[in-house]
C-alpha cells in the first residue's frame, strides 16, 4: 500500500448507463480543457475499443507507456502506475475504472491503481458504466439479463470528490450503434437484440439518473427537504411485521421510493427463540422486496427512531398500531403521537396501519 504525506488528490468521476454515451470523450475534452488552464495533465490509461472520435479526442495529450504483463502466453497490457507517480503529473485520466487487472497485477483492479493515485496526491479524472456498482449488480442482472463481473464497490463513488453524468437518450444511443461507433459492425446485430434494447437503456439510464440525483441530495442540500420519497418501516411486534412490510413495500412501489425497515432492539431485552426466527423472516422478506433492513440497538426506541429517519432523510413512516384497552389509553398517549413529537421539526407523513388486539404486551407499551 502506498503511504504519502502529500493532500489526496481529488477524483472526478464521469459516468453513464452504458457504453458509447460518450463519457470519455467528454473526460478528455475536460483534460484538455485543464491543460488549456494551465494543468499539467496526462492520459494513463485510455481505451479507445478502435473509435475514430475518442482517437481524435486524445490527440494533443501526453500518453504514459502501458506496462506489458505476459498472462498464459498472451502479452496483455496495464495502466503502468509506477511510471505515472515518477512522470508526476497534476491530473491523470484513467479510462474504465470497474476494469479487472491482469493477473500478477500489483494491484487487482483497476480502481485501486486510482485509489493508489489519489493518495500520492494526484488529481483523477476517471470513467464509469452504471451497472458496474456493486449494490446494483442484482438488480441490472434482473432488468437487462445480464451478469455484470467487474464491479466495484460504491465507497468509491461516494468518495468521488465529483461526478458528472455524461447523458444520451436510449434512441440516441442506438443509433450511435448502428453507425458503428460503439462497437464494430458485426457485434451490433448482437448487441441490440441484448443489453442494448431499449427497455434495458431505459432502466440503465434512470438507475444513473438516480445515483447523480441522490448524490446531489445527500451533497448540495443536507439541510433541504428531500427530492425524492423515502419509506420505512418500523418493527415492533414481530408477530405481524411480515404483513407490515407487504403494506409498507406497496406504498415503497406506489411512490417508486426505496424502502428501509427498521427494528429497534432493546439491548437488555432477550429475543425469544420465536421473535429471533420471525425477525430473520423479516428481514428476508423485507430483501425479497427489494428493500433494506436496519437492526438498531437501543433502549430508547422512539429517539432511535427519530435519528435514523433523519439521517436516512426519511419522508414516510409506517407504524403498526395495535388496539389498546380503555383504561391504557386514559393513562398513555399512543406511540403514534409521541413519535410525532420526536420527529417535530422534520416533513415526514405517518401512515398508522391496524394490528388487531395484542394477546401479550408489545413495544407499543413503551
Amino acid at each position: 500500500m502506498i503511504r504519502s504525506t502529500h493532500r489526496r488528490g481529488r477524483h472526478k468521476v464521469f459516468i453513464g448507463m452504458a457504453p458509447g454515451v460518450g463519457k470519455t470523450c467528454r473526460m478528455l475534452q475536460e483534460g484538455k480543457e485543464a491543460r488549456r488552464d494551465g494543468t499539467d495533465v496526462v492520459i494513463g490509461l485510455l481505451e479507445t475499443h478502435g473509435r475514430a472520435d475518442t482517437l481524435r479526442e486524445a490527440e494533443g495529450l501526453e500518453m504514459v507507456p502501458r506496462k506489458h504483463l505476459r498472462y498464459q502466453g498472451v502479452e496483455l497490457e496495464e495502466m503502468d502506475v509506477g511510471a505515472v507517480l515518477a512522470r508526476r503529473p497534476q491530473l491523470v485520466l484513467v479510462d474504465e475504472l470497474a476494469h479487472t487487472n491482469v493477473p500478477g497485477s500489483e494491484r487487482q483492479k483497476r480502481w485501486q491503481d486510482v485509489e493508489a493515485l489519489l493518495l500520492s496526491g494526484l488529481d483523477v479524472y476517471s470513467t464509469l458504466n452504471i451497472q458496474h456498482l456493486e449494490s446494483l449488480n442484482d438488480l441490472v442482472a434482473e432488468l437487462t439479463g445480464v451478469v455484470v463481473r467487474e464491479r466495484i464497490p460504491n465507497r468509491v463513488l461516494e468518495q468521488a470528490d465529483e461526478v458528472v453524468l455524461v447523458d444520451v437518450t436510449p434512441e440516441t444511443l442506438q443509433e450511435r450503434l448502428r453507425e458503428g461507433k460503439v462497437y464494430a459492425p458485426e457485434k451490433v446485430g448482437q448487441a441490440l437484440a441484448h443489453f442494448f434494447q431499449r427497455r434495458h437503456l431505459v432502466a440503465l439510464r434512470e438507475l444513473s439518473l438516480r445515483e447523480v440525483a441522490d448524490r446531489v441530495e445527500n451533497d448540495v442540500l443536507p439541510s433541504s427537504a428531500p427530492l425524492r420519497e423515502r419509506v420505512m418501516v418500523c418493527l415492533a411486534n414481530y408477530r405481524t411485521g411480515k404483513r407490515l412490510l407487504r403494506r409498507a413495500a406497496r406504498l415503497a412501489a406506489a411512490m417508486d421510493a426505496p424502502l428501509l425497515a427498521l427494528t429497534v432492539h432493546d439491548p437488555n431485552r432477550f429475543l425469544s427463540r420465536e421473535e429471533s426466527l420471525i425477525q430473520e423472516q423479516c428481514q428476508q422478506l423485507c430483501e425479497d422486496v427489494g428493500g433494506t433492513f436496519l437492526r438498531v440497538e437501543s433502549s430508547d426506541i422512539l429517539p432511535a427512531i427519530a435519528q435514523v429517519a433523519r439521517e436516512k432523510r426519511i419522508t414516510q413512516i409506517v407504524l403498526g398500531q395495535t388496539m389498546r384497552s380503555p383504561l391504557r389509553a386514559l393513562f398513555r398517549r399512543p406511540l403514534s403521537e409521541r413519535l410525532q413529537h420526536q420527529l417535530r421539526g422534520l416533513s415526514i407523513d405517518l401512515h398508522l396501519i391496524s394490528e388487531g388486539l395484542p394477546a401479550q404486551p408489545t413495544n407499543e407499551d413503551v
